[in-house]
């Protein structure tokens, strides 16, 4: 975790020991890990959770249409929890590829539903689109709660690469009217978003090239081109636009901010102006930097990741 390599592999460790093992472990270490006692809870319960599958999924929503593009979502909602909290998620691929097959369902062991999207990728329309796409699923979720059996009042938005840039985009303009878009058949649901889950995103179109490796530079300067349409040195009042840093307001709702501190594609320059701005901005944000972690990888959704986002929810969103 961030400024502490050696936790995450004591909760690796931790896991993968027998019943008796682990008792002599925790008799032992009894002091330290009472302060870390609801991590244990949630490492277990990740685990029950998955080996029990209990997972509801409902796939191929139909949400909106665009032209002849059916935007289609997933739901997964464990069975042991009733009404529970909805959390968004928004699969990256530079802004070009990906797709709503296979996210991460750490979350759910801590008895959140999940609901994973289809957008318009960046090779099928450019910026604004996925914005639009993205507002009008929560929309479509929002008006239709009840028939899935998840709360409407608070919802989270989490995304990863490109997506956490999505997802604090669109966490940051609720309200917005040019981001709004209309598609749909629920334009006047409320598409606000009450918490943001930001891991390794772009926040300032304006600034990661200058940032960037060269081998960062070699992925990012082509997939933002693609998506706006031009260089981005063309369309800087469109880029400024398109960038958390400056959409954010103190209206904003709770941020937390995952990055590896060794990421050679998404600088994590980028997540501490995120950061800076929430900050300027007197508003809740939670940084964590990932020692030695690169772009993505299983540290990212192990159960002590996991547990930490449930902390962050429970305490900065849902006030529990």
């Amino acid at each position: 975790m961030s400024h502490e390599p050696q936790k995450l592999a004591y909760w690796r460790w931790l896991v993968g020991h027998k019943p008796l093992q682990l008792a002599a472990f925790l008799y032992i270490s009894k002091k330290k890990l009472k302060r870390s006692l609801s991590l244990i809870v949630a490492c277990f319960s990740f685990l029950q959770l998955f080996s029990q599958n209990d997972t509801i999924v409902t796939k191929d929503i139909l949400y909106a249409q665009s032209g002849d593009k059916k935007l289609l979502l997933d739901i997964y909602k464990p069975k042991r929890s009733s009404n529970p909290y909805l959390i968004v998620w928004v699969h990256g691929g530079a802004w070009r590829s990906g797709s709503k097959a296979n996210p991460p369902l750490g979350l759910l062991a801590f008895g959140y539903a999940l609901a994973s999207l289809d957008f318009h990728l960046s090779e099928e329309a450019p910026y604004p689109s996925m914005v639009h796409d993205i507002k009008a699923a929560i929309r479509y979720l929002r008006a239709n709660a009840k028939k899935y059996g998840y709360r409407a009042d608070k919802i989270v938005i989490w995304g990863s690469s490109s997506g956490g840039h999505l997802a604090a985009l669109v966490g940051t303009t609720n309200n917005d009217k040019f981001m709004e878009g209309t598609l749909g058949d629920y334009t006047s649901t409320s598409s606000s978003i009450q918490g943001i889950i930001d891991f390794y995103g772009p926040a300032n179109l304006l600034t990661i090239l200058s940032q960037s490796t060269p081998h960062g530079i070699s992925v990012r300067e082509p997939a933002m081109k693609l998506l706006f349409g031009k260089p981005v040195e063309e369309v800087k009042e469109t880029a400024r636009q398109a960038s958390p840093v400056f959409q954010t307001d103190p209206s904003d709702p709770p941020l937390l901010i995952v990055h590896g501190d060794q990421d050679n594609q998404v600088p994590v320059n980028q997540s501490i102006e995120l950061m800076t701005a929430y900050r300027k901005n007197k508003l809740p944000v939670q940084i964590e930097f990932v020692s030695g972690a690169g772009h993505g990888g299983d540290v990212y959704n192990n159960p002590p990741m996991m547990a930490l986002v449930n902390e962050f929810l429970k305490k900065k969103v849902f006030k529990e």
